[in-house]
């Protein structure tokens, strides 16, 4: 069961058996997210969600490593999106076991941040060409998986969490985990390498849940009864730690600041609110936050922007419809 379980977790989508080009581009990472079946107008991965919005309330403690506006003690809104795994938009909930977290603050009219998270605390593999290789390995087969990762000890760390993560029956239980690292700059120009988890405020059980979109419906139906919450953890680096490597987690030694609490206070139906229409790129970051050097923050980046221009423009061209449930 867990064989199958890793499998599905690291598979982003159906992947399309194809050799293994010598430089791997964006587009043909969508083509392998997509698989033979499009899906007009949606995402190319994790096309299913649901909308959420709320406030994050800031205490303030971060003010001093970062000049971003959204540390300052107070409270500003955010539009976000809670996600699963996969190319269909219509998947039962229950299918992939890869949970995701998406926000985006909207500073004023010229700056905003947008966040886009997943529950493993690091990646497989350090770099884009390997985890295309990744990818593969997990279309051909058990034993082509078992192959790679014989190959590849980075992942040790990844196998280990996967080993004995067990998905509960929320999305407001889940830890959403920033994965890579970026910079925060203090008014002094300081640079200071950090990653962050959304830590969750409840614990739900994964018991006696059915219907496809049983997720959704269980997350709608908590808002409804008062705010989801989560903390805002924010891990600083030392010397010692490499922020341009996701595959190695920082030692449980390293200083934690929770920076404030994530408050979410409605949701909606994804293509009834404003998740639906946001590339939450990574890589858009206001003053006072950097990114780091990692080639799979900046593969990320250039994979949602090929998604993003995909649907885009079969939204334009009126290709795109609602789908049907399976």
């Amino acid at each position: 069961m867990k064989k199958v379980f890793l499998a599905l977790l690291l598979m982003p989508a159906i992947a399309l058996a194809t050799e293994l080009p010598a430089k791997v581009t964006a587009q043909q990472f969508v083509d392998l997210q997509q698989g033979d079946t499009v899906y007009p107008g949606f995402r190319r991965a994790h096309a299913k969600g649901m909308c959420v919005s709320g406030e994050f309330r800031s205490n303030g403690q971060l003010s001093a490593y970062s000049t971003a506006t959204v540390f300052q003690r107070g409270v500003m809104p955010f539009t976000g999106r809670l996600s699963i795994a996969g190319n269909n938009p219509t998947a039962p909930d229950l299918k992939a076991p890869v949970r995701s977290l998406a926000l985006s603050f909207a500073m004023s009219s010229t700056e905003q941040w947008r966040l886009a998270m997943n529950m493993p605390p690091v990646m497989a593999v350090a770099d884009p060409h390997t985890f295309y290789q990744q990818i593969q390995a997990i279309q051909a087969g058990p034993a082509a998986i078992k192959q790679f990762f014989a190959e590849h000890p980075e992942s040790k760390e990844f196998l280990t969490w996967a080993a004995q993560y067990e998905a509960s029956g929320s999305f407001a239980s889940e830890t959403y985990n920033s994965i890579n690292a970026f910079y925060l700059i203090n008014p002094d120009g300081k640079r200071q390498a950090v990653r962050w988890a959304m830590q969750p405020t409840v614990t739900v059980a994964a018991t006696d849940m059915q219907g496809a979109d049983v997720l959704q419906n269980e997350m709608a139906s908590r808002v409804l009864a008062g705010n989801v919450v989560f903390d805002w953890v924010f891990t600083l680096a030392e010397a010692a730690d490499d922020e341009n490597n996701a595959t190695k987690a920082w030692p449980d030694s390293r200083q934690d600041i929770t920076a404030g609490q994530i408050v979410i206070n409605s949701t909606s139906a994804q293509l009834e609110g404003e998740c639906h229409a946001i590339n939450f790129d990574p890589l858009v970051l206001p003053t006072g936050i950097e990114a780091t050097a990692d080639p799979i923050l900046r593969a990320r980046s250039s994979a949602y922007a090929e998604s993003y221009r995909r649907r885009a423009t079969e939204q334009l061209t009126g290709a795109f419809k609602e789908p049907k449930n399976d």
